[in-house]
């Protein structure tokens, strides 16, 4: 018997999946499974062998809703992603340092943007 961990699969809160699902196809995910056709409650996404899950939670179980977890995606081509975000329109303007990618302090080359929810996406790679 293996120890070794095969995966990690975050869960992130969303208080409507199927919107986070359209905003997730814009960025290339496609949905490998939800619990029902019509208003799902849970959807996993998928991309180049990453899976998300989207979990519907009520307004009431958002403890703080500035206070979202951030999921740090490591990638090949920081800059190519970002163009193909843009051409999706998966990105929305934004006064953030990193709303555009650049090279950081900490050796990396990353973009961040958010869900509809609030949540962190990072894409980046090592300098």
């Amino acid at each position: 018997m293996s120890i070794a961990l095969e995966a990690v699969h975050p869960v992130l809160m969303s208080s409507d999946p199927s919107r986070s699902v359209l905003f997730f196809a814009r960025l290339g995910f496609t949905v490998a499974f939800q619990d029902r056709p019509a208003s799902p409650s849970y959807v996993a996404i998928a991309k180049d062998g990453v899976t998300l899950h989207l979990q519907w939670q009520d307004s009431l179980q958002w403890a703080c809703a500035h206070d979202r977890p951030t999921y740090r995606f490591l990638v090949q081509d920081v800059d190519g992603l970002f163009e193909a975000f843009q051409s999706a329109g998966a990105i929305a303007s934004s006064s953030s340092p990193w709303a555009a990618p650049g090279d950081t302090a900490w050796g990396t080359r990353e973009f961040h943007i958010l869900d509809p929810d609030g949540n962190g996406l990072q894409f980046y790679r090592p300098l």
